[in-house]
């Protein structure tokens, strides 16, 4: 009996999904729990196991296709199953019959010798007889004792036949021109339909606009070489950037909550939490997990939650439920060494922050010229829902907590 290989459920709002890669072939042996495929939602990608160890037998979806949730995908045949129906089996064994006959004519014993010489001797005269009643004939007979299919064929079939040969041995199909011009065509994966269609959504229905600041990373680099052994041996974590940026933005949500509202038809939403996404870039696209009442964590905890999401988001180990809401986001383009950047909202949302690559620059500190690690902070709102000043002010206070991280800990 095969084992089914199914679609699981990946979210409440999730009805179909789409086959990414096959990582198995037909006849590859496959552990339990051993991916076998790469599945693409509209809102994650993540890799679809085997339910049990044995053999892949058949793939029924290939590549590329969209399948609704519980489609049966791929059938497996468990470890010690030969997989062979009960009639290829019966024909698989030697019949009976046939097995007798073989038996028998292996245990009879030959003739004996007089008996062989009888035999001969009635066959010689038999031939003589024939010799002498039958006519000389003075064609030549035909040799029975080759095939058919070695015989000589008349010549003008021979030159029919060599014809052919000789038309098939010359056709040589036609070079395709060379060129550098080619092309591929890839479809969109799922996630990346669903990411796209997000940002023309946003742009469509929001009035977006983006404010610019920057923020002398002194302190913070200071801090996090002071601290950063301690804090490791302590906590099994890095201290990292990201940490102090969402408790720095959640200061700054808190006292400017547009910017952690919904609008919902005509009304606006104002949320008490604080669900903070953090944009994460993959190989296979950009998914944004959820930091469920970031208010509430230490830095030791912050970081460890981003260090699990980005682990799982390579591995492609991310649940819909982890992606699922998010009252505000963060994304850090200067981990690929974006100097600026306008990020586009994430909707429902009316804000995402923007952080950058840090740069030595010469900025004016208390009357000199000094050379400091400066990054470039962007914020893009909702200009239905956030005035400029909000924004503006929401900016500088974020710019105000990284400078001096003990704001964090006296919120002034």
């Amino acid at each position: 009996m095969p084992i089914e290989l199914k679609i699981p459920a990946v979210g409440e709002s999730i009805t179909e999904i789409q086959i990414s890669e096959w990582l198995k072939s037909e006849g590859d042996s496959v552990k339990q729990d051993e991916p076998v495929a790469v599945i693409d939602s509209e809102k994650t990608t993540f890799d679809l196991p085997a339910p049990h160890a044995g053999k892949l037998t058949k793939i029924l979806h290939k590549a590329g296709e969209t399948v609704a949730v519980g489609t049966v995908v791929a059938h497996l045949e468990a470890e010690g199953e030969t997989g062979k129906s009960k009639s290829e089996e019966a024909a698989a064994k030697p019949k009976a019959k046939d097995a007798d006959k073989s038996k028998t004519k292996t245990e009879n014993p030959e003739p004996a010798e007089e008996s062989r010489a009888d035999e001969k001797l009635v066959k010689e005269v038999d031939s003589e007889k024939s010799k002498e009643e039958k006519p000389a004939s003075t064609k030549p007979e035909k040799d029975n004792s080759k095939d058919d299919s070695e015989e000589t064929p008349a010549p003008e079939e021979a030159k029919a036949e060599s014809k052919s040969i000789s038309k098939t041995e010359t056709k040589i199909p036609a070079a395709k021109p060379s060129s550098d011009r080619e092309e591929e065509i890839v479809p969109m994966t799922m996630l990346r339909r669903t990411v796209a269609r997000h940002l023309i959504e946003a742009q469509q229905t929001m009035a977006m606009l983006t404010t610019f600041n920057e923020v002398d990373m002194s302190a913070v680099q200071t801090l996090r070489k002071e601290d950063q052994e301690a804090f490791e041996k302590k906590y099994q974590v890095r201290l990292g950037l990201m940490s102090f940026f969402v408790k720095a933005a959640i200061g700054a949500l808190k006292q400017f909550p547009q910017l952690n509202a919904e609008v919902r038809g005509n009304d606006v939403v104002y949320r008490n939490y604080f669900d903070i996404g953090v944009a994460i870039a993959t190989e296979r696209g950009l998914v944004v997990p959820v930091l469920r009442n970031a208010e509430r964590l230490s830095f030791a905890e912050l970081e460890k939650a981003i260090g699990d999401f980005a682990r799982r988001a390579k591995d492609g180990k991310l649940k819909p439920d982890d992606l699922e809401g998010g009252t505000f986001t963060i994304t850090n383009g200067g981990a690929f060494g974006s100097l600026l950047s306008t990020p586009i909202i994430n909707p429902p949302q009316t804000g995402i922050l923007g952080m950058h690559t840090i740069q030595e620059r010469p900025v004016a500190a208390q009357g000199q010229i000094a050379i400091r690690p400066m990054m470039y902070v962007a914020l893009t709102y909702d200009h239905r829902v956030v005035d400029g000043r909000e924004a503006v002010l929401f900016l500088r206070r974020v710019k105000e907590v990284i400078e001096t991280p003990s704001r964090m800990l006296i919120e002034v």
